[in-house]
């Protein structure tokens, strides 16, 4: 058995490379190198190796984690959602409307799906919607009195319907999806 000058590892007496760390044992005429360090390669161990293959994930998931959270617009940026009496005025240029209608009281989740706006009323109310950045609308609208009157979601671009949907359930449930 041949022992390896760098690790230790036993191999056998025909090998030329260990075949633990693949450290070079014999020379190209067959004769055995004994303890020589090569000069143009790393002589690190293993946990050395280890211990830097985890420092560049570290510092590849930060890096990562600074550049997404930097290029992520915030809700404020994403969503904004304008009551129809004027108060609040957003330019948009897709600009969209949410009208809901029912007598009695609702509750609605609208506009961005990973940033919805959450309102709540009674009788008919129209949102501005200001969703440049957005891919696709979405408007969520459920009875909060069980009564049985008709809910009714209207999606409305340029104040013509693109999409709409309705329920006279007593626990009614209206989505509206619409894609852009």
């Amino acid at each position: 058995m041949v022992k390896c000058p760098r690790c230790g590892y036993n191999n056998s007496p025909s090998a030329v490379y260990c075949d633990n760390c693949a450290y070079l044992l014999s020379d190209s005429h067959g004769n055995r190198i004994k303890n020589v360090k090569r000069e143009k390669s790393w002589n690190i161990g293993i946990v050395k190796k280890i211990v830097i293959v985890l420092a560049i994930i570290v510092v590849a998931y930060f890096l990562f984690s600074f550049v997404y959270n930097h290029t992520q617009p915030t809700e404020q940026e994403s969503l904004n959602v304008i009551t129809d009496d004027g108060s609040h005025l957003q330019s948009s240029s897709y600009p969209f409307k949410a009208k809901i209608s029912y007598e009695g009281s609702w509750y609605s989740e609208m506009g961005d799906p990973n940033y919805p706006v959450k309102e709540g009323a009674d009788g008919t109310k129209t949102y501005v919607l200001d969703c440049a950045p957005w891919e696709r609308v979405f408007i969520s609208a459920q009875k909060e009195d069980f009564g049985d009157g008709e809910l009714k979601v209207q999606l409305l671009k340029d104040d013509q319907v693109v999409a709409e949907n309705s329920t006279t359930n007593a626990a009614g449930q209206v989505v509206v999806n619409y894609n852009y």
